[in-house]
């Protein structure tokens, strides 16, 4: 199906084109709209604002070197270490440097972090952290506090516009030169223009390109492929977070048990109530994700099960302390201070992404991108905890400034309330739900915490084929993403970080780069695959 952009209606007949459209209402599109008022800024979100953000959903909180013990030079390190030999190590002394900062800027939005009786932040530890850094809100509520806090900035700010209910379809462009969105009403027909001097994409992850994910319904990947169609350079694909501790109650997403829960002193043990991490890592329960991940998935693998304790460490507290994980536990059943939680790897965060500079600047001009949809080098072949939401506000405050450099003074706005009520949903083609169902799959089988050759190709001969049957566009967009992984994975022949393939086990020192790639060498790898399947 074709698309023309007479299709689409300007989002502002007759009036100037935008300063700026941000695709993306979580932390990084939020925060960068702030940054740039008074500036016009549209933001463009697929759910009402703040709604589908994978943001909002993030239990641990943000990773700061803000104590007298600590130093932004040791969170850099352990970034790196967690990082697997490929981070952008200028990047990360940018990262961890600019962290007190960001920290203060959520402060004065309101943001209500957890303090101790003298008024000092209080912070805890998370997995490959060496000192206390973590700055919470209520135990597990951080996601959720500072979402709320910008939001109700957001809607004090008359300089920005808030769009709900769109879904970020293609990039308008001009050359390599993007002028704008082209998005459609989420459940129905309308599609709209949004032209823009700049655009950001903001719009997150790919979580439901799997079947078992932590993301909300919003994460699935079309900002990526967004990007690719429009010729951005994609980097690191390959590299998929999984987070170990998410709950296995049967839910779509499946609620997340927060690492600071082992930070605690939880620990993990089979079906036969034998704790099984203090014999693969050092550090056991808070040894890197994707070590914790593969350990879980192989006691699932040779059924024995995988449980977090938490009865000994936190016990009756745990209501209190925990007040997000506690209610998704007793809405399964499970009361945790008596009983072992049911735990399973759940696709959580994208290391990969578009690629961009240390000013959020992509390979495309007129378009930056911020938050878990860029790739910047921060986190390497595997996310340092709590890293994700330090490195969306660091980075959002950097485009917010380059943006501010490249343009004139910004005129002053005010945007007149809108009806931005989503539409009713529309009869889904029975095909294409069927599509994304295949999709999620055989993402989570082939293309999961562990990966080898035969079963990528598997995957990406299936993706082309169902793909055909794609009618809509953001449908097209979630299995070219798919594709995109696939491929990165298929590309490269050994295992770091988040990247795991069973048929190259070690880590391969000549392959300690980053990767690059673009959608027409995707194409090519898929078009490759499927001739082997076929000829198999």
């Amino acid at each position: 199906m074709s698309v023309s952009l007479e299709d689409f209606v300007p989002a502002r007949a007759g009036k100037d084109v935008d300063d700026v459209v941000i695709l993306g209402g979580g932390l990084a599109g939020l925060f960068c709209a702030l940054k740039l008022a008074p500036r016009p800024v549209t933001v463009i979100t697929n759910a009402p604002i703040g709604k589908g953000a994978s943001s909002a959903w993030a239990q641990g909180g943000i990773a700061a070197a803000v104590s007298e013990h600590d130093s932004a030079e040791k969170h850099r390190d352990d970034t790196l270490a967690a990082g697997d030999g490929i981070c952008e190590e200028k990047i990360v002394e940018q990262m961890t440097r600019e962290a007190g900062a960001r920290v203060l800027d959520l402060l004065s939005y309101g943001v209500p972090f957890d303090k101790d009786l003298e008024g000092r932040l209080e912070l805890s530890r998370e997995a490959a952290h060496s000192e206390n850094r973590v700055v919470r809100v209520r135990g597990d509520m951080a996601g959720k506090a500072i979402m709320d806090a910008l939001i109700a900035t957001v809607h004090d700010t008359p300089s920005i516009r808030v769009m709900e209910g769109y879904m970020g379809e293609s990039l308008m462009a001009e050359g390599r030169y993007v002028t704008g969105v082209l998005a459609r009403k989420r459940g129905g027909l309308e599609r709209m223009a949004f032209p823009a001097k700049a655009v950001v994409l903001a719009s997150g992850g790919i979580g439901h390109l799997y079947a078992l994910t932590t993301n909300p319904g919003e994460a699935n990947g079309h900002g990526l492929a967004l990007a690719a169609r429009a010729g951005a350079v994609i980097a690191d694909a390959e590299f998929v977070q999984f987070h170990p501790t998410a709950l296995d109650v049967g839910k779509d997403p499946a609620p997340l048990a927060t690492e600071a829960l082992r930070g605690d002193g939880a620990t993990l043990i089979n079906s036969a109530g034998e704790r099984f991490m203090a014999k693969i890592h050092e550090d056991a329960e808070l040894a890197p994700r994707d070590i914790v991940a593969r350990a879980i998935h192989r006691e699932r693998m040779a059924g024995r099960g995988a449980f977090l304790d938490c009865r000994t460490a936190i016990g009756a507290s745990f209501k209190d302390r925990y007040p997000t994980v506690y209610a998704a536990c007793a809405e399964a059943g499970i009361d945790p201070a008596t009983r072992p939680i049911p735990v399973t790897p759940a696709q959580h965060y994208h290391m990969g992404g578009i690629l961009t500079d240390a000013n959020g600047r992509t390979s495309l001009d007129g378009l930056w991108a911020a938050g878990e949809v860029a790739s910047t080098g921060a986190h390497g072949a595997n996310r340092l905890a709590s890293n994700s939401l330090l490195e969306a506000v660091v980075f959002a405050a950097r485009i917010a400034e380059d943006i501010q450099g490249l343009m004139p003074t910004p005129r002053s706005a005010y945007w007149n309330a809108l009806d931005n009520e989503p539409g009713l949903p529309s009869q889904r083609n029975m095909e294409e739900r069927d599509a994304i169902t295949v999709l999620r799959e055989t993402m989570s089988n082939l293309v999961g915490v562990e990966r080898d050759a035969a079963g990528l190709k598997q995957a990406l001969a299936t993706i082309t084929r169902i793909e055909r049957d794609c009618g809509r566009i953001s449908i097209r967009n979630m299995m070219i993403a798919g594709k995109i992984i696939a491929a990165a994975a298929l590309k490269r022949t050994e295992s770091r970080g988040g990247h795991f393939r069973s048929d190259f086990p070690e880590t391969d020192p000549a392959q300690a780069r980053r990767s690059f790639t673009t959608l027409s060498e995707v194409e090519a790898i898929a078009a490759a695959a499927c001739e082997d399947v076929a000829a198999a």
